[in-house]
């Protein structure tokens, strides 16, 4: 999605355009020893862990396992579309005859439609008034504007209900919006009742700057027909009462739909290379020199569709048996607990509609594609459509980049990136193996990016970034280029700051602090998922997910189910994480605030013993201090005293490895609990501290500054390393100022 597709290029152009990026890691870590003896001070104040700590153990997984994945959705709705594209006035003249059935225990007498396109008729709507007329950094043409008229609206063999429409603003109270309808209904539909409606449209497609619209003979055709909301009834959701759940169009926000049958019939221009969701059923020469194709699939919520005549059509098939091995199978099948038989894949036809500058990147979105193909199916579930249609945007068209619809996606790249080295910049592959996974979190699982964005951005963002690291390396997967790399996570870290504490994960997406929608929809999201994976172990994480999107495939889940699912199959309470992490706005920040080793002075005065009571001068005890650093001391007769303070700079309340590195002995670590704003940590040994470290294992990837987390005892002149530190710490704080 867009905020993804902007991640990569300026995580892309950050890594070439400075070499003093390179990662730098901690000194290097031996082994972890059983946790170093000390003593623990009180520390200044406490901090009670949030309910539902954590056990001490981990409950073994529960035996009891979700029955699989289902076949169908619960079908709500049905579409029946045919449509004409005016190629020359940019329009689209349709019909639509929708089969709506109550899903609901309620009677309902209203029925609420999307209207997209009229989020750029003019500057009174509310996504213009959001965005200034601009999306992604794309501004809107001078005559860029778009619409969309419902001409006519009637119950099926019954009364025409076109004058009855009326247009609502449930999100900002702004009369002028135009992008929701209600049409109230004269006879109510009951609980389990069904009607069938036919609607005449007419529809002016914008210059293409934000998703949809038109470049030149270029078309991507999203959003373009009454759509209708979900009613939702009570429960679902978390609702109190049975509704309807329509938003407007914002500028950061998405879509939300039921799941139906979608049949639909394209007339466009006979030299217009088509491609559209779902599989193609027929196709019809007309006499005015047009075609009609009909595409029809099942089991999705949206239908988009692109037309170009420039594009090179190429197809490739991804094979269940080919491209999987079957050491693959057996692998995951153990990683996520499920029998060789449920993680088998499916074949699925791939069609890759390129454009003619971009042919020496079609191996390479080919590759990315099966690659997603492969991954989100082994782990998740297999993909369970037949065809996925790869639109790679014309020139001059890159708001139509970075998007996702039901076997339909759109990458994005330029023709800068075919050759040596510039071809190490993975747009294509970053790009076409998130849009992909849209089809899995927000496609299959459906939840309601409008009000919870992180549910599909941020479970993507997370998904993406192990799929990229597979296919293209961890510290590769966005870029390697003159010698300089960066990997997917690393990109997301670049965004994370201290500033970032003012919103929370969980709420409308138009709701953000302007700036700072994709960092709590993408990077936030994905950062805590991977906490949470190191927090529980790669097996439990991968059987958190499995069994969500097991549980929640063709339905539409809330937050709370994630955390039910992921509290149950983990076997622990994790309400005080996600409180925090996603409820909350609290910022996670460990820091080594002093680390000192000096020696123990000889004590001086009258000392008892077990040999009785003896006198030592103070002269005396500062000869033996002497004596105690000269060669051939006796070994141990030498004491330091080390102390250690670490401070939790943020109110976020995470568990973490303090690791101690002493001179001449392995890496020792305990665990801190940092229910304490800080604790003090004393040694007194034979051995010198040389460094202390935090998180030395950079699990803790929501930390929002791993520079404070390590300090050495003596100072330590490496410029290099420092410099490149410095770096890494502006850069990072740059991008958290952008909102990248």
């Amino acid at each position: 999605m867009p905020s993804f597709h902007r991640l990569l290029l300026v995580a892309a152009a950050t890594a070439l355009g400075l070499a003093a990026t390179a990662r730098v890691a901690p000194p290097p870590l031996e082994p972890p020893e059983q946790p170093a003896s000390s003593r623990e001070a009180p520390s200044s104040g406490s901090a009670a862990m949030p309910t539902g700590t954590i056990p001490a153990a981990a409950a073994a997984l529960p035996a009891a396992r979700p029955p699989g994945l289902p076949d169908h959705a619960d079908q709500v709705v049905d579409y029946r579309i045919s449509v004409r594209l005016d190629r020359e006035k940019k329009q689209l003249r349709g019909h639509e005859r929708i089969m709506w059935r109550n899903p609901s225990p309620d009677t309902v007498g209203d029925l609420w439609f999307h209207l997209y396109l009229n989020a750029f008729k003019n500057s009174r709507s509310t996504f213009f008034r959001e965005s200034g007329g601009q999306l992604r950094g794309d501004q809107m043409a001078e005559d860029g504007w778009g619409w969309i008229d419902v001409t006519s609206i009637r119950l099926a063999k019954g009364p025409d209900l076109t004058r009855a429409m009326r247009f609502e603003s449930p999100d900002d109270g702004n009369q002028d919006d135009r992008t929701v309808m209600r049409v109230p209904l004269a006879a109510p539909v009951p609980p389990g009742g069904t009607l069938t409606l036919d609607i005449d449209f007419v529809a002016q497609l914008p210059r293409v700057f934000a998703r949809t619209g038109y470049k030149d003979d270029f078309y991507v055709v999203a959003q373009w027909f009454p759509k209708l909301g979900v009613y939702e009834p009570a429960g679902m959701r978390g609702r109190s009462a049975g509704g309807w759940n329509c938003h407007q169009f914002h500028a950061n926000s998405e879509f939300y739909a039921d799941y139906g049958r979608y049949e639909v019939e394209m007339t466009v221009p006979r030299d217009l290379v088509l491609g559209a969701t779902g599989v193609r059923t027929a196709r019809r020469d007309n006499a005015d020199g047009t075609v009609t194709y009909t595409h029809v699939q099942e089991d999705v919520h949206d239908f988009a569709w692109t037309a170009s005549p420039d594009y090179v059509e190429q197809r490739q098939t991804f094979s269940g048996e080919g491209d999987v091995s079957a050491e693959e199978y057996r692998r995951v099948a153990a990683l996520v607990d499920r029998p060789l038989a449920e993680v088998r894949l499916s074949d699925v036809e791939v069609i890759l509609l390129v454009q003619r500058p971009h042919l020496a990147q079609a191996p390479r979105y080919f590759h990315a594609a099966k690659l997603a193909i492969k991954w989100f199916g082994l782990w998740y579930g297999r993909y369970p459509y037949r065809t996925l249609t790869v639109v790679d945007p014309a020139p001059g068209a890159g708001g139509a980049g970075g998007m996702e619809y039901p076997t339909l996606i759109t990458g994005g790249t330029t023709f800068l990136f075919n050759q040596w080295p510039l071809d190490r910049i993975r747009a294509a592959e970053g790009v076409t193996v998130h849009e992909f996974g849209h089809n899995f979190w927000y496609g299959l699982v459906g939840n309601n990016e409008f009000e919870e964005a992180w549910l599909d951005e941020g479970f993507n963002s997370y998904s993406t970034a192990k799929i990229m690291e597979i296919g293209y390396g961890r510290d590769t997967s966005l870029a390697e280029a003159f010698g300089l790399r960066i990997g997917a996570t690393a990109g997301a870290r670049l965004t994370n700051g201290p500033g970032y504490r003012f919103d929370r994960v969980r709420q409308p997406s138009w709701s953000y602090l302007p700036g700072a929608y994709g960092f709590y929809s993408y990077q936030k999201p994905e950062l805590l998922l991977r906490t949470l994976e190191h927090h529980l172990g790669e097996a439990i994480m991968a059987r958190v997910m499995r069994t969500y999107h097991e549980r929640w495939r063709f339905r539409h889940p809330s937050s709370d189910d994630f955390y039910a699912v992921a509290n149950e199959i983990s076997g622990r309470d994790l309400t005080w994480y996600f409180r925090q992490a996603v409820e909350g706005t609290s910022v996670l920040d460990y820091e080594v605030f002093r680390a000192t080793s000096r020696p123990v002075p000889a004590d001086a005065g009258h000392l008892d013993g077990a040999g009785g009571r003896r006198f030592v001068g103070i002269k005396e005890a500062r000869k033996l201090d002497r004596e105690a650093l000269e060669p051939g001391a006796k070994t141990g007769a030498r004491r330091y005293e080390s102390t250690v303070i670490v401070r939790r700079l943020g109110e976020f309340v995470f568990p973490a490895e303090v690791a101690f590195k002493f001179q001449g002995k392995p890496v020792e670590r305990v665990r801190w609990d940092g229910r304490d704003p800080w604790r003090k940590y004393t040694f007194t040994r034979p051995e010198k501290l040389e460094w202390v470290d935090v998180d030395p294992d950079r699990r803790v990837l929501l930390d929002v500054n791993w520079l404070n987390n390590a300090r050495r005892v003596e100072p330590d002149h490496r410029a290099s390393a420092a410099a490149s530190m410095g770096w890494l710490f502006v850069l990072q704080q740059l991008a958290a100022t952008a909102g990248w």
